[in-house]
């Protein structure tokens, strides 16, 4: 693995935080992920810790993974970070250049992370999946890992109290065999959210789930919203942010 100084530093700290947390780890489909050569690495969205999860899993095969941020978060400490980490600014004004920007970073070899679902799921569920992941994987000529994590949102997300103290929380990631990119990116998609689903529910395998509780999906007894109830919330989220303040 090339070194990367600031990279490093940020491995140490997510280290460092899992260690304090207690977290258990348990990732299976490890190999994989190549330890060399571009791919697209298409991860579920629960938790605003889900990068740290797939940050680990590209240090155990090696790697060092290359995340695609808010184009508004390149300044400043963040920005700087940012750059040293060779992350993607994405700039939904300017979409196509972010895109290409992606697709450059697979054909030089990268793992780059794509959320298909684009933000997080308040209900915990796989949401609709937006193309991005599959149109890259077609442009590059690079295939797609699928990748789904459980248990992050216990710890940090929407709608649900933050527990960021010492917890021990076990935190499950199942990795998929690579996806090759054929024929139409809406058909690619379906798969690969057929083949998400399926690593889903094999992470939720053995997970203990109490009934009721806020992180837990309506479908397994828990108290978070349905797919259809989460939508709503998040029209209401969105409609909000483009309401101009007073």
């Amino acid at each position: 693995m090339t070194r990367e100084p600031v990279f490093d530093i940020l491995a140490g700290l997510v280290h460092t935080v899992f260690f304090a947390q207690g977290l258990r780890v348990d990732i299976r489909g490890q190999e994989h992920i190549p330890r060399t050569g571009g791919a697209v690495l298409a991860v579920n969205h629960t938790s605003y810790l889900d990068f740290m999860e797939v940050g680990l899993v590209g240090r155990r095969s090696g790697r060092n993974v290359r995340y695609m941020m808010k184009a508004e978060l390149e300044h400043g400490i963040v920005g700087l970070l940012m750059k040293h980490c060779k992350a993607i600014g994405v700039d939904r004004t300017a979409g196509a250049q972010s895109f290409d920007r992606a697709v450059q970073a697979l054909r030089d070899g990268e793992l780059v992370v794509v959320y298909p679902e684009a933000t997080i799921s308040r209900s915990f569920e796989l949401k609709e999946f937006k193309s991005g992941a599959a149109r890259m994987a077609l442009e590059s000529d690079r295939p797609i890992i699928p990748l789904t994590i459980w248990g992050a949102q216990r710890i940090w997300t929407k709608g649900v109290p933050r527990q960021l103290g010492r917890h021990n929380f076990p935190i499950h990631i199942r990795i998929g065999e690579l996806l090759v990119a054929e024929g139409a990116a809406d058909e690619i998609t379906t798969k690969l959210r057929a083949r998400m689903s399926d690593l889903l529910t094999a992470a939720q395998e053995g997970y203990p789930m109490p009934a009721g509780a806020p992180w837990v999906p309506a479908r397994l007894g828990g108290s978070a919203p349905t797919l259809e109830q989460a939508a709503v919330l998040e029209a209401e989220e969105y409609a909000r942010r483009r309401t101009p303040r007073p």
